[in-house]
């Protein structure tokens, strides 16, 4: 089995530059994620994800991108459908869960749609995140409520419809950032309550959601558990993820390039392996910036390298599918999305 490198990465164009194929070809990278800056057209991305491809030589190759809804949806109108922020479901949950499962489901479905017919593999989503009063709007509607219990089951149904779809689920961001104040892409969140307490709240629908096949880290530093590091980089959050939590799957870091991480490039990719994340991800297909991180970055072997390939297995043939149908049943659902 070739051996490959412990990092997703991004690039910075619609097309491959030669420089980026050549260090791609190098580095031998698990995975690559897409933005807005990479899509350009159905036909583009589809050359794109096949330029990839061609690259690694896998079949079963991670290609994720951020497609939530609402504001954090990567492929847009007019090439793309224009999906409902997670908050619209919480609402209908609140009067008729069934229901709300179902809109969420079909949601997801037609999602997954989309990404398998371009040849994306992986979406960087649900968010299991329970905000807070007063927390920084990061979350905000990107959550499926407050309370434990539906952001479960919501959560669960997003998971469905895209693993039926056949995209594999990235759950996020664990172990909870819906109490961070402020906007962890700009400064680090530090969240100053008891382990009880999150052992209470913010752990329990990650607990709930541990059987899911990957997982992403929050950039937030939780003194109850490391007053130092936050939990990307921290050995003790990173235990409590795996042992108490319960997650077993692939556990990626959130974006290296985040500035709530401290050091250089090289530093933050081997403090995030070190502390027991599996592989790295950084988005912004900064050329310095990843070249940096290839000097950091570790084979992906034993345990890691399992996940990662059981990850991929679960990207299965998607389910016979009604694309209208779907369409005319979520718009009777949740009329205020159409």
């Amino acid at each position: 089995m070739e051996s490959l490198s412990a990092v997703i990465l991004g690039m910075q164009g619609t097309s491959l530059t030669q420089e980026e194929i050549d260090f791609f070809k190098s580095v031998k990278p698990y995975g690559y994620i897409l933005f807005t800056r990479n899509t350009e057209s159905p036909e583009q991305v589809k050359k794109l994800i096949g330029q990839l491809r061609d690259i690694s030589g896998r079949e079963r190759l991670p290609v994720l991108i951020d497609q939530e809804g609402g504001r954090v949806a990567r492929l847009k109108p007019p090439h793309w459908r224009k999906y409902p922020p997670a908050m619209m479901f919480a609402q209908l949950a609140k009067d008729d869960m069934q229901t709300a499962r179902e809109a969420v489901y079909l949601n997801a479905c037609l999602i997954a749609q989309e990404l398998h017919e371009l040849g994306i593999t992986v979406d960087c989503a649900p968010l299991a995140d329970l905000p807070v009063e007063g927390s920084h709007d990061v979350i905000g509607d990107r959550a499926f409520g407050h309370d434990a219990r539906q952001v479960i089951e919501l959560a669960q149904a997003q998971a469905d419809g895209l693993m039926h779809g056949g995209i594999v689920p990235v759950l996020k961001h664990i172990p909870g950032h819906g109490r961070a104040f402020c906007d962890s892409h700009h400064e680090l969140p530090v969240v100053d309550v008891s382990l009880e307490e999150l052992r209470r709240t913010d752990f329990v629908p990650f607990k709930a959601l541990a059987h899911l096949p990957m997982a992403m880290t929050a950039h937030v530093l939780y003194t109850a558990i490391d007053k130092d590091r936050m939990a990307t980089v921290s050995p003790a959050a990173i235990r409590m993820i795996r042992d108490e939590i319960g997650f077993d799957g692939l556990l990626m870091s959130d974006d290296l390039s985040m500035k709530a991480m401290q050091g250089d490039f090289t530093q933050r990719t081997k403090d995030v392996l070190a502390a027991g994340c599996d592989v790295v991800l950084h988005c912004n297909g900064n050329m310095a910036e990843m070249r940096a991180i290839a000097d950091g970055i570790e084979p992906l072997t034993g345990k890691a390298e399992q996940r990662a390939y059981a990850a991929m297995q679960t990207a299965v043939t998607p389910r016979p599918f009604d694309v209208a149908q779907a369409q005319a049943t979520l718009k009777h659902l949740l009329p205020q999305a159409a």
